[in-house]
């Protein structure tokens, strides 16, 4: 099977082409490039992403998964911008056609798509070892772009959903050291949690134009946490107790969910920091569902501080995965 072919068969559909907006995509699959054009007084908002098998993904997946996952990972630096998804390529790089393989993974992505709203317009294939890159596209009005940079001091720190769930779902997916009284329900959940995250859009346009700053959580909460500290210039301070716990990870001790809540990372919830003076948001967006928490608060200063409940403490020691330093986490 050749490129075109493949690329026919498995990804030129209505599912994958219509899976979001499309007034402003005036070009898609089949030309040299996509065309798009956003609304009046809108700007672009792109995003790219990888995932390379050993480094973000183990060995033992399944592809409609891994497909669905590089999506909303993709995404969800949109909802971190307060953008609204307007489509998306896909570069694939594969060993070897395995047609098998491959209606796996149009499915999965199918799924991803119509669950975030987000069309394909175009992409490439290539011959080689597996890689998929995933390139977002998206649309924010200026004035509401919601950027790492942006946080004041007395500004509210904030998360829109539980913590270290990503971490509990690789431990499930490794079957590494379970615990041994967790149950079905918990286990298919925490699954869930780090091969199909869902990327938080809906809250991001709610955040758009009301936070003062935010980001996704991909890398885990202290890392994170010091990427907006930095981008702002400011220090952050985090109340342990007050971090969001999912059941399902209440199977383990705490000193193991306090570890995943506070640097595994693919949880894909959003960080960010409200200003006091739109307080009242916050319980606007718990009554439309949104599972939105204070877990701390911006002021003057540097680094991350954590409070264990014996008074603040300097996070010192490196946070979060870092390429080409080693620190695989799969």
């Amino acid at each position: 099977m050749g490129e075109f072919e493949l690329i026919g068969r498995y990804f030129r559909s209505t599912a994958l082409e219509g899976a979001g907006p499309t007034e402003q995509v005036t070009l898609g699959i089949g030309d040299d490039a996509a065309m798009i054009a956003p609304a009046a007084e809108k700007q672009l908002v792109v995003s790219t992403d990888s995932l390379v098998l050993g480094t973000h993904f183990p060995p033992d997946y399944v592809p409609s998964n891994i497909a669905y996952r590089a999506l909303a990972a993709a995404v969800s630096d949109l909802a971190a911008m307060g953008a609204r998804p307007l489509g998306f390529t896909l570069a694939l790089t594969l060993p070897e056609v395995d047609e098998i393989w491959l209606q796996s993974f149009a499915e999965g992505l199918a799924e991803a798509a119509r669950d975030h709203r987000i069309s394909l317009i175009g992409g490439d294939t290539t011959k080689g070892p597996l890689n998929i890159n995933v390139t977002v596209f998206g649309e924010v009005r200026p004035r509401n772009v919601v950027r790492r940079s942006d946080a004041q001091p007395g500004d509210l720190l904030c998360v829109g959903g539980p913590l270290g769930d990503g971490g509990g779902g690789l431990a499930v997916a490794l079957a590494a050291a379970l615990p041994a009284d967790l149950d079905d329900a918990a286990r298919d959940y925490l699954l869930q949690r780090f091969w199909r995250p869902m990327a938080q859009c809906d809250l991001g346009l709610e955040l758009a134009g009301v936070a003062s700053a935010g980001l996704d959580i991909s890398d885990g909460l202290l890392a994170d946490a010091r990427h907006l500290a930095e981008a702002s210039g400011l220090a952050l301070h985090i109340r342990v107790a007050d971090l969001p716990c999912s059941q399902a990870l209440r199977f383990w001790p705490a000193e193991q969910r306090k570890e995943w809540m506070l640097g595994a990372g693919d949880d894909y919830v959003l960080l960010f920091t409200l200003p006091v003076a739109s307080i009242r948001s916050l319980e606007i967006w718990k009554s439309q569902g949104f599972d939105v928490t204070v877990v701390g608060e911006a002021v003057v200063g540097r680094g991350i501080w954590l409070d264990e409940g014996q008074g603040l403490e300097e996070v010192a020691r490196p946070a979060g995965y870092q390429h080409f330093q080693g620190n695989n986490n799969v």
